[in-house]
């Protein structure tokens, strides 16, 4: 086959010690395996294992990871095992096929699950050996170069998918050239009314483009050429995906695009690079704001290059990338120039690790999480290709998904210093945590030494990427377990409820059970646990929960008879208690929960309102959801009289927030969390933000005892130098 001879032929061009016979022994065990197989194009199976190990060819790897190629799909589609290969080839080479061979054996629940447990796999796999990865992009590519021939749903499905997964991945791998013709292919197929157009737009100006590109590098040429040894300037019209991003996602006119053109010059040394720049400026005009240095400070996928955009006599923007040529091969290939240029596996092993230290990371964050999807979700939001680059005080770069907030920049830094963050400053200035993070800035994250303080539940809805919102999982997981028990069983009886699924407690427990071993976990506890700290989703499993009801239990009792058993139970039962804190006028063992609209404190004058399956609401008698609804005709009956327990036995623990006002000076938040830290005060949240003037607004959140408590601490806050007054925060 003339095919192989290429192969062989671009292999030993970039690897004298590749070894022939090898590759061709496993071609001969492919094309005798995929004997009668063919292609959705009606060309031999065999063809595909073949052009996708000249695509790795090409890039320069080694002759393992050609072996593996050619052998990728022997093992998944026909009946050689895999033990077959190892014996033949050795377990480097079986590893690699494992890697890249799908999960196809195992049933599962849906698709999506499918597709998630195979991405886990070859994570996994790609944890031990990288070059899996590189084989499965390589697999893909020349799928997506074939797509044409499957059904219209299959090419958005594998589309979506390779948007989704695969050229994020490649994106994070460093390599370029993979990763964007996945990106247009894909988008040919999710969109291809917006392909055409951009594709119209383009050629509708290709004469002048190229005469426009032709031009600049003649000045270029004329500029540069001779005084470096080793020069190369070559034009490049930028991607169609990029082009697409920036005018649909961004919504930019396609005017405001500066970068649609772009110039490459090659030199040799990172000096070189610089003095380059000052050429280019000289020669043409810079656009203010538009030079990135990515070479004093490297994106996270290993690219280094300086980039500025500039005007020429025309007006016409264009960008200059500048790198030297060693850049240049790992902005193409990314981890695959470790084999192209001789570094390989154990050359370069340290390095190696140092750059996929993130898949390890991705897999650690998703070890608590019970939802296979999850891992999809982690890669769409951590390997994005728009990234933010902040500073630490100490000047380390942190590298950053765009909209990554304070939070997702301390858990960035380090687990300890995210769970316990009370507050942050942006070049000095007091921020909110929730405030999203842009490139340059200097961020400083306040923490305290409590040993009990920890992340706030609603910080996971805050962040971006889901590596944070792992962790803050993490340690509700660890730290609250009994509090995930009863969060997670509140938040299914409330769904439930919603649903109307509607079930005595025999019934209750054996569909509970059901639930749990569906979710392969080993008790109701583990599964409920599960719910309260995020690492199940109720809303993605609902709608099989509720399927799985429909076909149990609706076809059984009729709907009204169901209702009525459930009336009938609750007038049977007596709630149960959930604190002896507080004394309800008139009801014994009554369920209470306190409001969050008013954070009651021993000590405060009370009232209860009787809400429907949730027991008694306590609110403060001065509260603003009491006052006027009291009054209510159709509500009055509701109300009840409430008290205080003897609480001083009790020693419960409640929430209280307060507004602090003050003038914005140095050192102000860190006064008063020592204060707080001395009276022995767990702190839950801070926020701060910045007032007209020089002032500035501190909410804080923390754990007391009664309203005694709360008079001492706010009367000690009043004393902080530069604080103008403190007060009990009310919705």
């Amino acid at each position: 086959m003339d095919r192989i001879d290429e192969l062989i032929r671009s292999m030993k061009q970039n690897d004298a010690q590749c070894d022939a016979d090898k590759v061709r022994a496993a071609f001969e065990m492919a094309d005798s395996a995929h004997e009668g197989q063919m292609r959705k194009s009606g060309e031999p199976y065999i063809m595909h294992p073949v052009e996708v190990a000249i695509i790795l060819a090409d890039m320069g790897m080694d002759t393992e990871s050609i072996v593996a190629a050619l052998l990728h799909d022997v093992v998944e589609d026909t009946d050689i095992p895999l033990e077959d290969l190892r014996r033949q080839f050795g377990d480097e080479t079986a590893h690699l096929v494992d890697g890249v061979t799908k999960l196809s054996k195992i049933p599962f629940s849906s698709r999506e699950e499918h597709q998630a447990e195979n991405v886990r796999k070859m994570l996994i796999a790609m944890a031990k050996d990288v070059r899996v990865i590189i084989i499965k992009l390589a697999d893909r590519l020349h799928n997506m170069r074939t797509i044409e021939h499957v059904s219209e749903q299959k090419q958005r499905d594998k589309s979506l998918e390779t948007m989704e997964v695969y050229a994020p991945i490649a994106h994070r791998m460093g390599i370029r050239a993979i990763k964007e013709e996945l990106e247009d292919i894909s988008l040919r197929y999710l969109d291809p009314i917006a392909y055409q157009e951009i594709s119209a737009r383009l050629q509708t100006g290709k004469e002048e483009r190229e005469k426009f590109l032709s031009q600049i590098l003649r000045k270029f040429q004329e500029r540069l050429q001779g005084h470096y040894n080793n020069l190369a300037i070559e034009g490049r019209v930028k991607s169609m995906y990029s082009i697409y991003r920036k005018l649909y996602v961004q919504g930019r006119s396609f005017d405001e695009i500066f970068d649609v053109y772009a110039i490459r010059v090659l030199v040799d040394t990172v000096n070189e690079c610089y003095n380059v720049l000052g050429e280019v400026h000289d020669i043409f005009r810079p656009i203010p704001n538009r030079f990135k240095d990515y070479i004093s400070t490297p994106k996270a996928n290993m690219y280094q290059s300086l980039h500025t955009t500039v005007f020429d006599k025309s007006a016409t923007p264009f960008e200059v990338q500048i790198r030297t040529f060693d850049m240049h091969h790992t902005a193409e290939y990314g981890i695959a120039a470790h084999w192209k240029y001789k570094v390989g596996v154990r050359q370069g092993k340290d390095s190696l690790e140092e750059k996929i230290a993130w898949v390890r990371q991705l897999l650690e964050s998703q070890k608590d999480s019970v939802d296979a999807g999850d891992i999809i979700g982690s890669i769409k939001s951590d390997l994005t290709a728009d990234e933010v680059y902040v500073f630490t005080p100490k000047g380390d770069v942190i590298s950053l998904p765009l909209g990554a907030s304070i939070i997702d920049f301390a858990y960035a830094i380090h687990t300890e210093v995210g769970n316990r963050m009370i507050g942050a400053k942006i070049d000095g200035r007091m921020v909110s945590l929730d405030t999203q993070v842009h490139t340059g800035q200097i961020i400083n994250i306040i923490t305290t030494s409590a040993k009990d303080h920890g992340p706030s539940r609603d910080w996971i809805n805050i962040v971006k990427t889901s590596s944070t919102r792992s962790k803050i999982r993490a340690w509700f997981k660890k730290e609250r377990r009994d509090e995930n028990i009863a969060q997670g069983k509140a938040e299914l009886e409330k769904e439930f409820r919603r649903n109307n699924i509607l079930l005595d407690d025999k019934e209750m427990e054996a569909f509970l059970i059901r639930l749990t071993k569906n979710q392969r976990l080993n008790s109701l506890d583990e599964f409920l646990a599960a719910l309260g700290y995020g690492g199940i989703s109720l809303s993605k499993i609902m709608p099989r929960i509720k399927e799985q009801y429909q076909k149990l239990y609706k076809d059984t009792e009729s709907e009204e008879k169901r209702l009525q058993k459930q009336v009938e139970k609750a007038a049977a039962q007596k709630p149960k208690a959930a604190t002896s804190a507080v004394i309800v006028e008139g009801l014994e063992n009554c369920l209470t929960k306190y409001s969050k609209c008013c954070n009651p404190l021993p000590g405060d004058h009370i009232i209860g309102f009787i809400t429907r399956g949730h027991g008694v609401s306590i609110h403060t008698q001065s509260c603003s959801n009491v006052v006027g609804p009291m009054f209510d005709s159709e509500q009055a009956d509701r109300w009840v009289e409430c008290r205080w327990a003897d609480v001083v036995e009790r020693e419960e623990m409640f929430k209280s927030t307060v507004d602090i006002y003050g003038k914005d000076r140095p050192g102000l938040l860190v006064d008063i969390s020592i204060a707080l830290n001395n009276m022995h005060v767990p702190i839950y949240a801070l926020t701060a933000k910045e007032q007209p003037g020089e002032g500035t607004a501190i909410q804080i959140t923390f754990g007391i005892r009664n309203t005694e408590q709360l008079t001492h601490i706010t009367r000690s806050l009043r004393k902080i130098a530069g604080v103008d007054g403190v007060e009990r925060a009310m919705q």
